[in-house]
């Protein structure tokens, strides 16, 4: 079985060399030793969520986390190609699983997104709490895939602000039912940024398909049936990382 993952975001540069002791506190330490129950012998993966870890033996544990030594140097090099995933906030639990699909994937961004037809609408407090459970679900998914980096999940982007960050991007692909040219046909940078636009369950309107499209997206395609929202954006990532 896979050792547990545990994100320790203050983990020291550079990484603790074979055999050097290192503490896991805090809450990922607590949650370790108390609902885990990870004891002494056993092995653990420590990642500071940007690509460096370490692999450790546990020594001890107690309520306040674990005591451990160094196994090895862990590391996950960042991505010749970087793919955001842009997703239209969705009702109920529909957003949280894509993210939660999407950070298993591997995405390196989540850019939230208030499209016309979402039915949720973020603003003020609310939209504070939706934003950290994104965060805390892409955070929980991490750690699920054992992936050393955990995805920036950005805070929510009206239309026009989306418009505006596709167009500094080396490529920018919108996911639409209409579209007439597959994912698996389009030309991909050798290295650089990519965005994938997944819209809610109403669709994308065609006004932000034409602000998306002045912006220099793509419209395309990655089924031959209509997909919901909460899955389009996993089948088009992985679909991508596959090319």
């Amino acid at each position: 079985m896979t050792a547990p993952l545990f994100l320790a975001e203050d983990l020291a540069d550079p990484l603790p060399s074979r055999g050097a002791p290192l503490t896991l506190g805090g809450d990922e330490g607590r949650h370790a030793a108390v609902v885990r129950r990870i004891g002494p012998g056993e092995s653990v993966l420590v990642s500071d969520g940007r690509g460096r870890g370490v692999r450790a033996t546990v020594l001890s544990a107690d309520k306040t986390g674990l005591q451990l030594e160094v196994v090895e140097t862990l590391a996950a090099p960042e991505p010749a190609v970087r793919v955001v995933a842009v997703q239209a906030l969705a009702k109920g639990d529909r957003s949280e699983l894509a993210v939660e699909m999407l950070t298993e994937v591997g995405v390196a961004e989540i850019w939230p997104w208030q499209a016309s037809r979402s039915i949720v609408r973020w603003s003020a407090e609310r939209g504070d709490k939706a934003l950290a459970r994104w965060r805390s679900t892409a955070r929980e998914a991490t750690k699920q895939s054992r992936r050393l980096r955990l995805p920036d999940v950005r805070p929510v982007l009206s239309t026009a602000e989306l418009a505006a960050a596709l167009a500094g991007l080396d490529l920018a692909l919108v996911l639409h039912e209409d579209a007439t040219t597959p994912l698996r046909e389009v030309a991909l940078p050798e290295a650089g940024t990519v965005a994938l636009v997944v819209g809610p369950e109403g669709g994308i309107s065609a006004e932000e398909l034409e602000r998306f499209d002045a912006a220099g997206a793509h419209p395309v395609t990655v089924s031959d049936g209509v997909l919901r929202t909460s899955t389009a954006g996993v089948v088009a990532v992985a679909g991508l990382l596959l090319r």
